[in-house]
């Protein structure tokens, strides 16, 4: 004979086991009891990886920014002011502000076209070509300080093989205003890291668009011009702005470039806090120094807030 299925409750195994699963969903929701402790120690093990990269962003980043902050609010006394960021705008200061933000628009706006245009050549390549033109613009972009520096005044100095050569071919590069320590030298000097960078953070933007969205609006009878203003400008505009603020922070914040071709000539702000804080050209102004460097954060903040929200903003229109 057949024998009909108990139909009776487990009893009390049945009971302990379900009050032991609701303990220790419990414990996971209130963080409290041995389960959520042992969670919580295998998720520290997990960042053990990380700890040295946390301690080199802690030792080079969080304490000098918080140091930089607390000596521009004081004087030479010691006391609380609010006068280092007053002066930070007046006078040579002020101007340095003005011709650093406007040498960072230039160069990024010239990276930026320049760099697009670029791009899209390139990824109009085949991959092989595409991957060798793309290392070659890392290479080109990560180049800066003296080395950079020194090439162009060996190519394009005064004495220089390129400015040599074009006097040969009936050109001189200095006949007129133009010298490659001035503000024009310095943003001819910084598209040269502007573009490859452009290049190589806005081609993959580039690749995303497909070729048969064109062939979408051709059979939808739209033209050249309907198919870049709808679909071209509404998909890579996002990409094209937000790399273009970061190019502008990239110029913005450069140092050594500027210092190994100007000798300090340009009133830059970078150049400017190197010289108050080393106190070689200026001396006991080294709170003003941190004041314009926590003014230059400050715009770096912004600018580099404005990216990630446009970044965001396309992929949720997206």
């Amino acid at each position: 004979m057949l024998q009909q299925p108990c139909s009776r409750p487990l009893g009390r195994r049945s009971n302990f086991v379900s009050i032991t699963i609701a303990k220790r969903t419990d414990s996971l929701k209130t963080g409290v009891g041995p389960l959520h402790f042992a969670h919580r120690i295998s998720s520290f093990k997990s960042l053990l990886p990380l700890l040295p990269f946390f301690a080199f962003v802690a030792y080079f980043l969080v304490f000098p920014l918080t140091f930089i902050v607390r000596d521009a609010f004081l004087d030479n006394d010691g006391k609380f002011t609010f006068s280092n960021f007053a002066e930070c705008f007046k006078g040579v200061y002020g101007h340095s502000f003005f011709v650093s933000i406007q040498l960072s628009l230039i160069s990024a706006a010239i990276g930026a076209v320049a760099g697009s245009l670029i791009a899209g050549a390139i990824v109009k390549t085949g991959t092989k070509s595409r991957r060798a033109i793309a290392a070659t613009a890392s290479v080109l972009a990560n180049t800066g300080g003296v080395p950079l520096a020194f090439m162009f005044l060996a190519g394009f100095g005064s004495e220089g093989l390129v400015t040599k050569a074009l006097k040969f071919l009936g050109w001189d590069l200095y006949a007129g205003s133009f010298t490659l320590f001035s503000a024009t030298g310095i943003v001819l000097v910084y598209s040269f890291f502007q573009i490859p960078l452009m290049v190589l953070i806005y081609s993959p933007a580039l690749e995303n668009v497909k070729p048969e969205w064109r062939e979408a609006s051709d059979s939808l009878g739209g033209t050249r011009v309907t198919y870049f203003l709808r679909v071209t400008v509404p998909l890579l505009f996002p990409a094209f702005l937000s790399t273009s603020l970061l190019l502008f922070a990239n110029s913005f914040s450069a140092y050594a470039t500027a210092r190994a071709m100007t000798s300090g000539t340009l009133p830059l702000m970078p150049l400017l806090i190197g010289n108050l804080v080393d106190g070689n050209v200026i001396a006991n102004q080294q709170h003003l120094g941190h004041a314009m460097a926590v003014c230059m954060v400050g715009v770096s903040i912004i600018v580099m807030s404005i990216y990630v929200l446009v970044l965001r903003f396309s992929k949720v229109k997206r």
